[in-house]
Parts: structure tokens; sequence; C-alpha cells
């Protein structure tokens, strides 16, 4: 288990988040862009450890009615990895995890010159193909759809799984 300070170092390590100190010696870290009301990303870092990340709109288990994610037992890669998707999460535009499967999406993207890539939830990961060939995996559909963009595609069709 990660002490406080380790915790508050990682969390620290996010320029997004903003420290708000506040009673029993907790430590909040609110969200400073997007437009949410939703401003809080980690709730009540306690000294001895604990602490709550929001996760209402991520695929994540153990959740309270309030969308918190106790973060307790976390290693510094899942907590760098919730933090992260929390971000996102609440970010202008963004589409929830939970949506996200929900949806459960294959789109076509065409870029100028007529090339095609595809995304593709597969095993909770979204996976990126030049025909047959992965051109790249990621975490969440928010960052398969940055990274497409950057390079310039366009999406084309969107279309069921299902009705394949």
């Amino acid at each position: 288990m990660l002490t406080f300070e380790q915790k508050l170092a990682i969390i620290e390590s996010f320029p997004e988040l903003e420290r708000h100190d506040v009673s029993l010696n907790r430590v909040n870290f609110h969200f400073v862009g997007g437009d949410s009301d939703k401003k809080n990303v980690v709730y009540h870092l306690h000294p001895n450890g604990n602490g709550f990340v929001y996760a209402a709109k991520l695929k994540v288990p153990k959740k309270d009615a309030k969308g918190m994610v106790n973060i307790r037992d976390f290693s510094e890669e899942e907590l760098r990895s919730i933090i992260e998707r929390s971000i996102e999460s609440l970010q202008p535009n963004a589409v929830s995890e939970v949506e996200e499967t929900l949806q459960n999406i294959d789109e076509v993207w065409m870029d100028k010159e007529g090339h095609t890539l595809s995304i593709l939830l597969e095993d909770e990961m979204w996976n990126v193909y030049a025909g047959e060939q992965l051109d790249g995996t990621f975490p969440s559909y928010n960052e398969a759809k940055q990274y497409l963009l950057e390079e310039g595609f366009k999406p084309k069709r969107k279309f069921d799984k299902q009705t394949n």
C-alpha cells in the first residue's frame, strides 16, 4: 500500500488538479478544467492512506452510490490510471466508459486520401485497425478518437456490432 505522502506526490503530479485542504487533515483535489459541475477528482485523501476517486462515468468495480472508488490499497499504476480516466471523464464532450460499453461501437474513420481505419471495442480496450493490422490500442474511446483526429481521420459511419 502506498503511503499518504506517496499518494499525494502522485496526485500532485497532475497539473489539472488543484489541492484543497479540508477538515481532519484530509485533502481534496478538484479538476480545474471543463464545464462540469462535478469538480472533486480525489475526495478526502487521509493521512492513514484512505481516500476516494470519482469514477461514476468509469467502468470499474466497487463504486459507491456517489460513484466514488476507495483507493486505500491501490498501486501507483492503478492510482495514476484511475485519476487519468477520472479527469478524462470530466472533460467537455467526454463519453463515459459506461456509455462506451453500452454503445458497443464499431466505427470506420477515413482520411482525405481515402484510407480507412476502424475502432473496435475488444476485451475492454479500444483497438484501431488498418484492415486486419492492429494500428493501436487505447484504454478509452476518447483516447482512440483523439489519436485518429490527430492523424487526420474523421468518422465515416457508425454501426452496431450486433447487426453485422
